[in-house]
């Protein structure tokens, strides 16, 4: 059983839901603007900076055994392109959706006799804490999942030039002369054979100083 131990009321991220009741097919509608908590994204990669705003909009539905929370974040994620490794911002838009249970009610919303029987259907169950949920671990979810594991700055991205490292998309003629490596041998030769050359039309005929010599 995952419960919500000790919530603090005051933390953006818990909302209490006692206006809604326990009536099934009650609704209430909220929104509310927070600050990013740390790690919001994927690390290393792409997320929302801490401290950076989000914008949350839920929708609780009293439920006969819970509460179903559906709602949507947006915010402003940040990262690094994958193909040419400049800083890029993407607009965030999350949907998620999650069951809050009452901590006296199974899974069909029937009273327990004793809270705390069939525990490993409620291991993965998330439950209410006095008529309050912690909206953090949907949330962490939910980003993940809608931001991209290997963003772009933008689609056609060419990336960076495998010689040199520079970004193609600001030099689109950018370049190397490529030599068949089959050849280089080749061309060296032919080098060493001309500095060759050079240096017997340059040079005097052998034997001519020692004849003058004589």
């Amino acid at each position: 059983m995952v419960l919500n131990a000790r919530l603090d009321h005051r933390n953006p991220l818990v909302f209490d839901t006692h206006e809604l009741g326990r009536r099934p097919g009650a609704q209430q509608r909220l929104t509310r603007s927070i600050e990013a908590p740390g790690d919001l994204g994927i690390q290393g990669v792409i997320g929302v900076p801490e401290g950076a705003p989000v914008q949350l909009e839920l929708r609780l539905e009293s439920v006969m055994e819970g509460v179903l929370v559906t709602g949507t974040a947006r915010a402003t994620a940040e990262g690094e392109c994958v193909r040419c490794l400049e800083p890029l911002e993407q607009e965030l838009v999350a949907e998620y959706q999650e069951m809050f249970s009452y901590p006296d009610a199974d899974d069909r919303g029937r009273v327990k006799a004793e809270p705390g029987d069939d525990a490993e259907d409620d291991e993965d169950r998330l439950f209410l804490e006095d008529g309050m949920f912690d909206l953090e671990a949907v949330l962490r979810d939910a980003v993940v999942l809608a931001l991209p594991m290997q963003p772009v700055c933008q689609d056609d991205c060419p990336g960076l030039c495998s010689e040199c490292g520079a970004r193609l998309a600001d030099d689109p003629d950018h370049h190397h002369d490529a030599v068949d490596i089959r050849w280089a041998a080749l061309q060296g030769l032919a080098g060493s054979l001309e500095d060759g050359e050079k240096d017997e039309m340059s040079g005097a005929e052998p034997g001519v100083d020692e004849k003058q010599e004589k």
